[in-house]
């Protein structure tokens, strides 16, 4: 019976090297001289923290990191901005935390939202970190693969392991 996987990850590489593009481009811009701007990736909590002299100065390096990441092909779905606080010495400071990983109450959405499509021969079911989805036919799981990348899903989705 033909099947596939709704996965959410994210490749930590990718990760690693938009934060290494984007402290190389920060260290180079004229703007963000003298600002002892940097940025820090905890690869072990998927944090990644932002610091730099003002709060304008890290809107701007948001916005670097943001378009490094996209050059990477990571979704900014998979990346949550945190509020800016203030540091020590009149500096602000930023983090970001990386969603990877279906949560339950997300399955329970896919499984919900396959289930209003109301394909003959579908069945989902979650399985930890990922929901596997079964049927008859292969066009009806290539159906529910479009009607979920065109659902407003707070993640960005991957589909695995598609077999006939």
């Amino acid at each position: 019976m033909p099947s596939f996987d709704v996965v959410s990850e994210i490749d930590m590489q990718e990760v690693r090297n938009a934060v290494d593009q984007t402290n190389r481009e920060v260290t180079n811009r004229y703007d963000f001289k003298d600002t002892n701007s940097t940025i820090d990736l905890n690869e072990k909590e998927k944090t990644i923290l932002l610091e730099s002299a003002s709060n304008d100065r890290l809107g701007a390096f948001r916005q670097v990191l943001e378009e490094k990441v996209i050059k990477r092909g990571i979704s900014l779905k998979a990346i949550e901005f945190g509020d800016i606080q203030d540091a020590a010495g009149g500096r602000a400071r930023m983090e970001v935390s990386l969603k990877a990983g279906i949560s339950s109450d997300l399955a329970k959405k896919i499984n919900t939202h396959i289930k209003d499509l109301k394909l003959k021969g579908i069945q989902s079911q979650t399985q930890g970190e990922q929901v596997r989805v079964t049927g008859k036919k292969r066009d009806h799981l290539q159906d529910v693969i479009s009607a979920l990348k065109e659902a407003d899903l707070d993640l960005p989705l991957q589909f695995e392991n598609f077999r006939d």
